[in-house]
């Protein structure tokens, strides 16, 4: 249970490091007109591996974590927290590194815009790289101490068949 706090200061972060409106890079009504990707990845993700401002996430604090991606939405839930947020994104495949613009749209983010760079590895395994304040796309997959970047290794899970 020790490692429950650390979950929450780190969602807690996350959650309340999201700006309302990216500044200067994307207005609200521009949101629409990104190119959205073919990106075949539906399904349920788990981070691996994950760094919020230079301090790596503990072992707990990622299994606690589940990323669903359906179609253009998604839904994150963490273990221990009321609320899911759910919200959907858009792909932009014509620069590089890909970019990604989030949108939540119900739960504790609920209206925010998080900006974000992605790169699929293979069909198990992508990583994101987010600017938690929204002003800006993160230019490469680090999160240094003092940036407000949070960049995460992700894997698909096996879907379960047997809750059938």
């Amino acid at each position: 249970m020790k490692q429950m706090p650390i979950l929450l200061v780190v969602f807690l972060l996350v959650s309340d490091c999201w700006s309302a409106e990216p500044v200067g890079v994307l207005a609200s009504t521009d949101i629409e007109e990104a190119k959205s990707g073919d990106f075949q990845f539906d399904g349920v993700w788990k981070p691996k591996g994950a760094m919020l401002q230079g301090v790596l996430l503990p072992p707990p604090a990622l299994d606690a974590i589940t990323l669903r991606i359906e179609g253009d939405t998604y839904e994150v839930t963490v273990e221990g927290e009321e609320h899911s947020d759910k919200g959907v994104f858009l792909l932009d495949e014509t620069v590089m590194p890909k970019r990604m613009v989030i949108k939540s749209t119900s739960g504790p983010n609920k209206g925010k815009i998080i900006l974000a760079i992605y790169e699929v590895k293979s069909d198990i395994a992508m990583r994101v790289c987010y600017d938690l304040t929204g002003k800006a796309f993160p230019t490469d997959f680090k999160a240094p101490k003092n940036s407000d970047l949070y960049v995460a290794g992700y894997r698909r899970q096996q879907a379960d068949n047997s809750a059938e």
